[in-house]
């Protein structure tokens, strides 16, 4: 009895141990593509806050939305007749992405995202990520633009 115990015991360890060393393995090959893969996703993302401003400007058949990359490679992005201007920081060594909505509710923090590498059938990507769970791109920015309109984040 005591024996059949024991090697219950030490197969539910081995068992952990196995899962543990599994899990640090992916979690080392997701942090590999990530770095990898940042630059990309960055791109991805910048390149969709520039389309959702196309976009915009095409329906309103003006340039009501200005688009610009300074010189460090951020996103500036400016509503005309509006003061508040939005700003989108990507921070290349902490693979993070920053949005700045001056036109945001004062207790609204700012949008902190960052970029993880996931495994896919055919290898490793990367996505951006806030609270740990992929972001809709499109819905981020489109709320964030509607609020620098001085519109509500969704529409009624």
């Amino acid at each position: 009895m005591g024996d059949e115990s024991t090697k219950r015991a030490a197969q539910e360890y081995l068992a952990a141990r196995l899962s543990e060393e599994g899990q640090s393995y992916e979690d080392k090959l997701n942090m590999e593509a990530a770095i990898a893969l940042a630059p990309a996703a960055w791109k991805r993302f910048a390149d969709t806050v520039i389309e959702k401003c196309n976009e915009w400007n095409a329906v309103t058949q003006e340039q009501t939305l200005t688009c610009k990359e300074t010189i460090l490679g951020d996103l500036r992005i400016l509503c005309a007749g509006k003061t508040q201007q939005m700003t989108v920081h990507y921070d290349s060594k902490k693979r993070l992405i920053t949005v700045r909505n001056t036109a945001r509710l004062e207790h609204e923090p700012e949008v902190i995202l960052g970029i993880e590498g996931y495994s896919t059938e055919t290898g490793r990507k990367a996505h951006v990520v806030r609270n740990n769970e992929p972001v809709n791109l499109d819905m981020l920015i489109l709320g964030q633009l509607r609020v620098l309109a001085g519109l509500s984040r969704k529409a009624d």
